[in-house]
């Protein structure tokens, strides 16, 4: 299932935590210390949401016995989680934190686009 990616995974993960404070300090400095913090947050739901994908990546690979019909559960898992969790962390930070909708999915959506310019490059291995 995750076999050849081990790395890049890693990589595209560390890739979005770097980009969480740049984009806390551009709604910091754009939009006010709500927004930057709005942001930094989506950034993090984001980085929360990779690093399941790593957890359960690297789950797969102690395992080399398991067969395909084990990994495809374990795929299927995976997506499950992260969508379970995604939506978890948006209602905390929307219903209960009460952030401004706005720059938080902006903050997602920039580190959603740091894992895509990360996961394409050339340099990957």
């Amino acid at each position: 299932m995750f076999t050849g990616i081990h790395t890049g995974t890693r990589r595209v993960a560390l890739a979005q935590a770097g980009l969480a404070p740049i984009a806390a300090l551009i709604g910091g400095v754009f939009a006010g210390i709500e927004a930057g913090f709005a942001m930094l947050y989506g950034a993090l739901v984001a980085l929360a949401v990779s690093v399941v994908l790593v957890w359960r990546e690297r789950q797969s690979m102690r395992h080399p016995e398991w067969d395909q019909h084990r990994l495809f559960k374990l795929f299927i898992r995976a997506g499950v989680e992260r969508l379970v969790l995604l939506v978890g962390l948006l209602v905390v930070g929307l219903g209960v934190l009460n952030l401004a909708p706005l720059p938080l999915l902006l903050g997602l959506l920039l580190a959603q686009l740091g894992w895509l310019a990360a996961a394409t490059s050339r340099n990957s291995k």
